[in-house]
């Protein structure tokens, strides 16, 4: 233990120096050969048990990591979470043990891991500065995956922008516009603005206003609307049993009446009255039954002598006789 010794009592200023170590190495080899290799074989054979020890801690921590991830897979697949989120949280968790596991090990090798640490810690931060806005990106995907509102298939409307979602990642979400038009959304923004659901619900209200001229007999005019309206078999009344609504539980909503088509005086207007029109449909339906319902407005019910309002002046030109 004489180097041992010799080296725990050095001068701090020598210690750093491999110059001054190895010569008095070399020093204690010439003055006492048995003390020197005696100290040698102590060092070595503590060394080779840290060694060994290393070892046994680095490859029973891999197994426990590779343990961890299984479990977390089947966690995933069990909850049917998004494949991406789940691959990337395994990876993330994979990686941030790993890190844990090599520190550990370099600590039983009798190394400082201070240094270490916070050079960790000093990477780590200026990675995040770098990249702030793919990690505002990321959290934004986390919250997107987790809390589901919207998946791909979904038509919504988002950051001024308004299509069917075509794939949804962990940075990103990507709509097809309806103009044919890809547009890609950063998940940052998209999570914390607002979002607009058109395919959400199971069924939805058609909304048509239509003006018509004061002296119109209001009840004759709402029998003729709901005459035409009845003639289509997409519009649902109380008859019909409300369809499943995704994520949703039925006590909340799939237990609840589709109201009857519904025809109302709404307001008057300073030379027109306004009635409104609101009937229920599916939600594929929207579309189709929102324009042929106009349509079929439009032409049915002029036939039955109510005609649409529309901006008009009348204009009467007295002569300077009368």
């Amino acid at each position: 233990m004489l180097l041992q010794i010799n080296l725990n009592t050095a001068d701090p200023a020598k210690l750093d120096s491999l110059k001054q170590v190895h010569h008095e190495a070399i020093t204690l080899l010439k003055t006492d050969p048995n003390a020197f290799w005696q100290s040698f074989l102590d060092s070595a054979i503590q060394f080779g048990l840290k060694v060994l020890a290393a070892i046994v801690i680095y490859l029973i921590g891999a197994w426990i990591i590779g343990r961890v991830r299984k479990v977390l897979e089947r966690v995933f697949r069990r909850k049917k979470t998004e494949r991406t989120l789940a691959s990337f949280i395994c990876s993330l968790v994979s990686i941030l043990l790993t890190v844990l596991l090599i520190v550990i090990t370099v600590s039983t090798l009798g190394v400082d891991t201070t240094s270490i640490a916070a050079l960790l810690a000093a990477g780590g931060m200026a990675i995040g500065m770098a990249l702030s806005g793919t990690v505002q990106n990321f959290a934004g995907g986390i919250m997107i995956q987790v809390f589901k509102p919207f998946q791909a298939g979904d038509f919504i409307e988002a950051c001024g922008y308004k299509g069917i979602v075509m794939e949804v990642n962990i940075v990103s979400t990507k709509i097809l516009t309806t103009d044919n038009r890809v547009v890609i959304l950063p998940n940052g923004t998209l999570s914390n603005g607002t979002i607009d659901n058109y395919t959400a619900q199971s069924v939805r209200r058609v909304d048509i206003e239509m003006n018509v001229g004061y002296g119109t007999d209001a009840e004759a005019y709402k029998a003729a609307v709901l005459k035409v309206i009845s003639s289509d078999e997409r519009i649902l009344t109380s008859k019909d049993k409300r369809p499943p609504v995704r994520g949703v539980s039925a006590v909340n909503t799939n237990d609840m009446a589709i109201p009857d088509p519904f025809v109302a005086l709404l307001r008057f207007n300073e030379s027109t009255i306004t009635f409104v029109v609101r009937v229920w449909v599916l939600k594929e339906n929207y579309w189709d039954v929102f324009f042929d319902l106009q349509q079929r407005l439009y032409n049915e019910l002029p036939k039955q002598g109510f005609l649409f309002a529309y901006p008009h002046r009348d204009v009467r030109i007295i002569s300077e006789k009368q």
